[in-house]
């Protein structure tokens, strides 16, 4: 009977796992970028942008981009996805990347709000220039 009832409990255990897993890696399909959103792009601002660098206990080196995003606008934000372009010393691109300073899951950045964001690079390419990215909002909700 106890053996019964810990087959039973591990099965349920085991279609749970596997729903919540389906849902979660499920890529989130969101809304193409409306009118609205367009022209609402310019309200946001990427400021106070820094590098930095630090050594991981296993002997490999993590790059940190920290910065604020600020919303000029008269609405509030509730995503945000900044786009990131790495250069050489020629300009020519060796790094793109999305940012995601502000998503659906955190409070909403509020008209006139700033706040700080990191993103983390586990790798840099050799040819990086060492020099903060360019930066572009590329994308909002409200």
């Amino acid at each position: 009977m106890i053996f019964a009832i810990s087959v039973a409990i591990a099965a349920v255990l085991a279609v749970v796992a596997y729903l919540m897993h389906a849902r979660l890696s499920r890529p989130a399909v969101r809304p193409p970028l409306s009118a609205e959103g367009q022209a609402y792009l310019k309200q946001i601002e990427v400021t106070d942008i820094h590098m930095s660098a630090a050594e991981t206990g296993l002997g490999s080196n993590v790059t940190y981009l920290d910065a604020q995003i600020k919303n000029n606008g008269g609405r509030a934000v509730r995503e945000v996805d900044v786009g990131l372009t790495f250069v050489d010393m020629l300009n020519q691109l060796v790094l793109r990347r999305t940012a995601h300073p502000i998503t659906a899951t955190a409070a909403p950045l509020q008209p006139g709000e700033s706040r700080p964001f990191r993103v983390t690079f586990d790798y840099m390419p050799a040819e990086w220039n060492q020099g903060p990215p360019a930066v572009a909002i590329t994308y909002v909700s409200f």
